[in-house]
């Protein structure tokens, strides 16, 4: 396990103390190319004018789909973006941190076009994490259908988690943040702080880890999490990888295995916002150490394994996104550990919200702001020496 360490913990930038990160906008596009250790590339905005967007979504026939935070999706062909929003969305909890969050096609989208969107929703009085399926026909949503709702609902506007992602055999896996309510993520009744494993239609899998226990939930695949807004499928081992918040450091990323506690609010390697301890220490018997670790905070969001074309010197490579850090890092891997950390556009583009590689090889970066962007990063020669 690594981590990167600062003495100046207790500084972190003061908007990751929100949990979800709070900079302000910089929006310093490079007009040159950036060197990094590995590559060199530059920075191509796509689309632009957007309001806090949240996911993109590439679609097999060159379209892309994005979502925007207060409740619209929205669709690119061709390098444009249709003026107006796909029709037949739901009504999202547009506050805080919910609203329409993420959005990934089906595995078989070219002959079944079903597209996922998780979003927060308003029930019995609060509000909790929901996702529904639906097929796009013509620039709308038609035959919409709920695939899961997180219970129990709670009360504020944070911590909704709500990634998505399918692995090679085709389970969807769901990230739930714990709602600020951090006892319930040890609560196998509950499904705070967990990450979900379901059937494409929204069934529950015999052989998930807590099916017939009872008083557990059988969707929970693995708990113990704050909240988790990067989800990506390992292209070689076909595992999920999620990265998560911490509260004020401990920022953690974790590979998602069947049953497994990841600990929060147990153990962790962040403070709280008022400085005082939480939990028991940064390890206990029974609960999963993190596989790396920031303090302080750089308020992750997004997350993707590069396995494009275009930057052979990051082939394997890990890519997140930050909000408070308003950075991008590189993450290299050996043998399912994570060896250096490289911190790349720091304070140049703003929040980075979703970090996704493209199906032309190219990395593609989302910014949650208003307005917000989407960005590619492209090959722009060879490393500069020195």
């Amino acid at each position: 396990m690594k981590s990167l360490r600062d003495p100046l913990f207790g500084l972190a930038v003061a908007g990751s103390l929100l949990g979800c990160g709070g900079v302000p906008a910089a929006k310093d596009v490079p007009a040159d190319p950036v060197s990094s250790e590995q590559a060199t590339f530059r920075v191509v905005p796509v689309v632009e004018g957007l309001e806090h967007p949240w996911a993109v979504a590439f679609l097999p026939d060159d379209r892309l789909l994005i979502t925007e935070r207060p409740g619209r999706l929205r669709l690119v062909e061709d390098g444009v973006l249709d003026p107006e929003p796909v029709a037949g969305v739901p009504d999202v909890y547009a506050r805080g941190q919910g609203g329409l969050l993420d959005v990934v096609p089906h595995p078989d989208f070219e002959t079944n076009g079903l597209i996922y969107l998780s979003y927060a929703a308003e029930l019995d009085g609060g509000a909790h994490t929901r996702v529904v399926r639906a097929r796009l026909e013509d620039g709308a949503l038609v035959d919409l259908e709920e695939v899961f709702q997180a219970r129990p609902p709670a009360g504020g506007s944070r911590h909704f988690g709500s990634r998505l992602a399918f692995d090679p055999a085709g389970f969807l896996f769901i990230t739930i943040g714990e709602r600020g309510e951090r006892e319930l993520a040890q609560e196998l009744s509950s499904h705070h702080g967990t990450v979900v494993r379901l059937e494409d239609d929204g069934t529950i899998p015999n052989d998930n880890p807590f099916v017939g226990d009872d008083g557990a939930r059988p969707e929970i695949f693995s708990y113990g999490h704050r909240n988790p807004q990067g989800l990506a499928i390992h292209p070689a081992t076909g595992e999920p990888w999620l990265h998560e918040h911490g509260a004020r450091g401990g920022d953690e990323i974790n590979i998602a295995r069947a049953g497994v506690n990841y600990g929060w609010p147990v153990i962790t390697y962040g403070i709280d916002y008022s400085g005082a301890p939480i939990g028991e220490g940064t390890a206990k018997p029974g609960m999963a150490q993190p596989l790396y670790y920031w303090v302080p905070s750089i308020a992750p969001s997004g997350m993707a394994f590069y396995t494009g074309d275009a930057f052979p010197e990051w082939q394997g490579d890990l890519f997140v996104g930050a909000l408070a850090g308003a950075l991008l890092a590189r993450l290299e891997l050996d043998d399912g550990e994570v060896i250096a950390e490289e911190r790349l556009l720091e304070t140049r583009l703003g929040r980075i919200r979703d970090v996704r590689t493209g199906p032309d090889g190219f990395l593609y970066l989302l910014t949650d702001e208003d307005p917000g962007a989407l960005y590619r990063l492209e090959p722009a020669g060879p490393r500069a020496s020195g």
